[in-house]
């Protein structure tokens, strides 16, 4: 069997390189995204494309790529991918589902920990050469809080078993499920209603794609259904919610925390509008990348792409 032609356009692991290296020709070139002409060029004769979530996949790729017949997604988002175009070609797309699930919950449960018990706004004042112990000691242990998780796929479910071995009550929302609860290792997760689920949750966390429906779901309006400083936790992609309206709900007390993993733009150059916001946590879209997570993601579609072109 002749050898397929592979170009990686972005960071993929050692181990998965050399995994795909022994059966293909490979290019591998991790800042090439950077470079949109050269990435043109060097479609000209690929087979398959592996891409994180900087490269973009559209249709002055597929153009340029005659002989493209699979895109690799090191990652689960496919917004950098445009999938019916692919589809009109007939290019299998690979994301890799469930390979970064165990870090986006440990992230979401440590971030769930911090907002609840205030460490953020503490650290800020204590470093100011403050005492505030009185005042900290007014906020809540995380056992027995209600913890909202809005998607619940593969990563809404991990952490839903975190969140249970904490002793969190846990509750769920995703209209792409039927049925009243969902049984996990032996405990049931409530599904309800949106509004349901927001007004009765200490602490949501989001896992839903970015699809037409979910873009700016979480306006002011759904904002101001969550129960009252209740936190929220975005890991999902930033364009499901409204920033301004979270910073202005966040500087009133009307919710008390959040954990915003994932912005609007990417890379994000202004955050003026969180400025002066401490029960905040804002980073550059780490939550489900770790050493541990980046080794499965790349295994995983360095094996599904050898099993796609049958090697």
């Amino acid at each position: 069997m002749d050898m397929s032609a592979i170009l990686i356009s972005e960071f993929i692991t050692s181990q998965a390189l050399d995994t795909l290296h022994s059966k293909h020709d490979v290019t591998y070139e991790p800042d090439l995204y950077k470079d949109r002409v050269a990435l043109i060029a060097a479609m000209q004769n690929i087979d398959v494309l592996i891409v994180r979530n900087l490269t973009q996949v559209n249709e002055e790729i597929l153009l340029a790529a005659p002989s493209l017949k699979v895109v690799g997604r090191l990652g689960v988002g496919l917004e950098n991918i445009e999938l019916p175009a692919c589809a009109k070609r007939n290019i299998k797309v690979i994301p890799a589902t469930g390979a970064n699930a165990e870090s986006v919950a440990e992230y979401v449960i440590g971030a769930a920990v911090a907002l609840s018990r205030g460490f953020i706004p503490a650290t800020i004042v204590t470093l100011k050469g403050e005492w505030p112990r009185p005042r900290f000691s007014g906020y809540h242990e995380f056992l027995g809080q209600t913890l909202g998780i809005v998607g619940f796929g593969s990563i809404g479910r991990v952490v839903a078993k975190k969140a249970h071995a904490f002793g969190l009550q846990c509750v769920a929302y995703d209209p792409m499920l039927s049925g009243d609860s969902v049984v996990l290792d032996g405990f049931s997760v409530p599904l309800l209603k949106l509004n349901e689920l927001l007004s009765k949750s200490d602490a949501v966390s989001l896992h839903l794609p970015y699809l037409p429906e979910t873009k700016n779901l979480f306006n002011a309006a759904i904002l101001d259904q969550m129960k009252e400083g209740a936190c929220l936790i975005n890991t999902a992609r930033g364009g499901i919610v409204d920033e301004l309206a979270l910073a202005e709900r966040l500087r009133s007390g009307r919710i008390g925390g959040a954990a915003i993993d994932v912005f609007s733009a990417e890379p994000a150059k202004d955050l003026s509008h969180f400025t002066g916001i401490e029960n905040l946590i804002l980073t550059p879209h780490i939550a489900g990348v770790t050493h541990e997570s980046n080794e499965r993601v790349s295994q995983m579609i360095a094996d599904e792409v050898n099993r796609y072109l049958g090697v």
